[in-house]
């Protein structure tokens, strides 16, 4: 027979256990995936290669007129006059791309559209934070190569999938566009690691010593 002492000792572990119940984690707000990963298309999403070669070109041609007006400022804050004069030279290049890409449009019998771009505004905020966290001479410099090739890989990886996307679809005076602008984008990008290999990184390691 339990005494009286080990009956109130066993009635306080069931209230403590009660107490205890594990609850279900609550789904967190703002998920858009499924349980599974899957991600749900919004009501205007392409359905078709043809749909998001037009997407991504919109895109991309927001992009660049995004770019003529970070050029200038990047220009601006370089010291090495090799640096700015490559970064000018590219913005002139630029000018031209944008306009090859209503050339794109024209030739696919589209008007010409720009859609915001959030990895080219992503990248060109990185570029000004860049700008803001040094201060002006070699190590600027090189952030604005860093920042810079970024960049050029961006529009390396775009206009090369543009490209391919045209080429599919068998869009040949688009592919021919879309190269010319391709191989442009490769040559900024091999100027912009002369400028650093041949001064800037090694001015810039030298302001530590």
């Amino acid at each position: 027979m339990k005494t009286a002492t080990q009956k109130t000792t066993a009635a306080k572990k069931s209230t403590t256990a009660s107490k205890t119940t594990t609850k279900t984690p609550s789904k967190a707000k703002g998920t858009t995936a499924s349980k599974n990963g899957s991600v749900k298309a919004k009501a205007s999403a392409a359905d078709g290669l043809r749909e998001l070669f037009i997407d991504s070109l919109k895109d991309i041609y927001w992009a660049e007129k995004a770019l003529t007006k970070a050029l200038p400022k990047m220009a601006k804050n370089a010291t090495s006059e090799n640096l700015i004069k490559t970064i000018n030279d590219h913005l002139t290049v630029t000018q031209e791309q944008t306009a090859r890409l209503e050339k794109v449009f024209a030739a696919i019998g589209e008007k010409a559209a720009a859609k915001k771009c959030d990895a080219m505004e992503g990248l060109i905020k990185e570029g000004e934070s860049i700008m803001e966290e040094t201060e002006k001479g070699p190590v600027r410099d090189a952030g604005i190569i860093a920042a810079s090739q970024k960049i050029e890989h961006y529009e390396i990886a775009t206009y090369g999938t543009l490209a391919a996307f045209a080429a599919t679809l068998g869009e040949d005076d688009a592919v021919l566009l879309l190269e010319k602008t391709l191989a442009e984008e490769k040559e900024a990008d091999t100027l912009l690691t002369e400028a650093a290999y041949n001064t800037i990184n090694f001015d810039a390691a030298a302001e530590e010593e």
